[in-house]
Parts: C-alpha cells; sequence; structure tokens
C-alpha cells in the first residue's frame, strides 16, 4: 500500500508540522457590554461569563483583555434611556463616546471597534427608524453616520455597522471622510442574517424587537447568493473588512467570500453559538475547551482572517496552551 496516509498523523511532532490550520489570539476580537452608569458590573444571564460594564468598571476586563494579548474589542452601548429615534447614540453625551475615549486613553495598543446601530437605542428594538410598522431605510443613514462620527472623534480605529440598511457603507465612508477621519475602517456586517442564534445578545444589550422581527433589512438564512450581492455593494462602498454573521451554520458563506474577495474576512462567533456550549459544557455532555478550540479552527479553515467571540478570553489562555505544547498533545 503505497498511500498511507496516516504515515502523517503517526506522532504529535508530525502532526504539528503538517498542520494546515492555526488560530492565534491576534485572530480574536472580544465583544463588550458598555452600559450607561457608575459601578455596575451585570452578568448576562442568557451568557455565562459575560457581563456588562459602567465606564468605571472596564479596566476589570481590559486588564485582563491587555494581558492576554487579545488585539482588539469590539462595544456595544447600553444608554440609560431610549427613544424612538435612538438619540442617545450619537454624541460626546452617548455611552459609546464616553466608553471608547476611556479605552482609548487608558489601553492605546488596543484596537476599538464601535459597533454601529441604532437597535440598542431605540424604544422600539429595531435597527432603523420607523413609521409605522415599516422600518426606513434611507432616513436612518444619517442616524449612523452620527453615530460612527461620534465615535470616530472619541478615538475608534474603526466602526461597524450592523443594521443592514442598503447603502449604509457608503454613507458612513462618506461622512467620516468629510469630517476627517479618512484612516477609521469599516467593518461591515454585510452578510448578516436574521438569524434564531442572537436571543442571548438581546438579553444582554436589551435589543429585542417590540414589534414584528428583522427580516425585512436581516438576510434570509436561505439565501447565499444574496449575501455574495451584499459583500461586493458593501466593498464597493468601501467597506475595509467584510463580515459573515453567525458563524458555525454559514461557515460556507465565509469560504465563499474568502475565495471571491481580497479584503479581510471577519467572523461572527455569535450569542447563540456561545451559550449552547456553555449550556453543554454545564451539563458535562462537552468538553469545552476542546469543542471551542476546534470550532474556532472550522471558522479558520472555512477562510476567516479575524473572529469576533464571546470566547475570546478563555480561548486566548488555551491557545496559549496549545502553542507551548502543553495540551492537544496525545
Amino acid at each position: 500500500m503505497r498511500n498511507r496516509l496516516r504515515r502523517l498523523r503517526q506522532n504529535p511532532v508530525v502532526r504539528r508540522m503538517v498542520r494546515e490550520t492555526a488560530v492565534s489570539v491576534s485572530d480574536l476580537i472580544y465583544p463588550v457590554f458598555v452600559v450607561d452608569g457608575e459601578d455596575i458590573r451585570n452578568p448576562v444571564n442568557a451568557m455565562p461569563g459575560v457581563f456588562q460594564y459602567s465606564p468605571d468598571r472596564l479596566p476589570e476586563l481590559m486588564d485582563r483583555v491587555r494581558e492576554l494579548n487579545i488585539p482588539a474589542v469590539l462595544l456595544f452601548g447600553i444608554p440609560r434611556y431610549k427613544d424612538e429615534c435612538g438619540s442617545a447614540a450619537s454624541g460626546e453625551h452617548s455611552i459609546v463616546f464616553r466608553a471608547v475615549s476611556f479605552i482609548r486613553k487608558n489601553y492605546p495598543d488596543i484596537i476599538v471597534i464601535a459597533d454601529i446601530c441604532l437597535c440598542e437605542y431605540t424604544s422600539h428594538g429595531h435597527c432603523g427608524l420607523v413609521r409605522g410598522n415599516r422600518i426606513l431605510n434611507d432616513e436612518t443613514l444619517p442616524h449612523l453616520s452620527a453615530m460612527a462620527v461620534t465615535a470616530a472623534r472619541a478615538g475608534a480605529d474603526m466602526v461597524a455597522p450592523s443594521d443592514m440598511m442598503d447603502g449604509r457603507v457608503g454613507f458612513i465612508r462618506d461622512s467620516l471622510d468629510r469630517e476627517g477621519f479618512q484612516n477609521v475602517m469599516i467593518m461591515s456586517y454585510s452578510a448578516k442574517f436574521a438569524s434564531s442564534y442572537y436571543g442571548p445578545f438581546r438579553d444582554a444589550a436589551g435589543s429585542a424587537p417590540q414589534f414584528g422581527d428583522r427580516k425585512s433589512y436581516q438576510m434570509d438564512p436561505a439565501n447565499g447568493r444574496e449575501a455574495i450581492r451584499e459583500m461586493a455593494a458593501d466593498i464597493d462602498e468601501g467597506a475595509d473588512l467584510i463580515m459573515v454573521k453567525p458563524a458555525l451554520a454559514y461557515l460556507d458563506l465565509v469560504r465563499e467570500a474568502r475565495e471571491r474577495f481580497l479584503l479581510p474576512v471577519v467572523t461572527y462567533n455569535v450569542s447563540g453559538e456561545y451559550s449552547m456550549v456553555k449550556a453543554a459544557a454545564a451539563t458535562g455532555y462537552i468538553d469545552e475547551k476542546r469543542i471551542v478550540l476546534e470550532n474556532l479552527t472550522a471558522m479558520k479553515r472555512a477562510g476567516a482572517d479575524l473572529i469576533i467571540t464571546y470566547h475570546a478570553l478563555d480561548a486566548a489562555v488555551w491557545l496559549s496552551e496549545q502553542e507551548s505544547g502543553r495540551i492537544f498533545r496525545g
């Protein structure tokens, strides 16, 4: 028998030498929920190990992020009050402005990404302005733009529009450039699906829609070709990075994006994916460490350059151990 594929699997050293895909800490982005107020560190019940932080409590988390060499955080703001148009999302009074400013001043080596969406700020919980039961597209764009400019003024390195309004990347790019923020990057949630995996996030961010659903602007999970059109449109409008969200059920589209486009491809290992792993691990059904690293490896193998994940704090430790050869030797 000439072809014995097992020859390349016969011991740990050879397996490490021929390993095709590697995940590193530098691939990870950690999502952070920042809440208006003081002395707040609220556990998110649906997401064990995840907390909401007020700006004054951020050092408890950010010191750990820096210690683990996680290169970037993605900030979600939770305001003290909400209204129909999400007015608390922009301006120097906003929680995003204060959180970004704090991190930029105290953790200058960490990349700060600001999520750009109105859902956490609107009383109705939708990602855009509403008229009756209709979510308005063009009327929403100036509000998203104001939020992006606010984050840039506070010192954000990157903004991440997640609203799925048509034309928002181009509108935000023009606004940032006009205000002198040509170097602020845009990481677009290009292919964001109307997924059932977002439930725990909505608990964390208080962003569940108060009527209807988001299927008129987030994508149908059945559509792959449409996702490619969305990504191509965002690239044409000036996106610097494109994203597929969620991750695990959409790895075919991560692969498609990697093969079609030259921009960095990001995937979001979302809250439902995280909470399912946590729940199964708590019962002893799975080995959490091995499952998480296997999932992250699958995302990289599919073509993701960067992975947004709530597992980042734990994964950074495990990846360092793996690199030193203390685990996965057998």
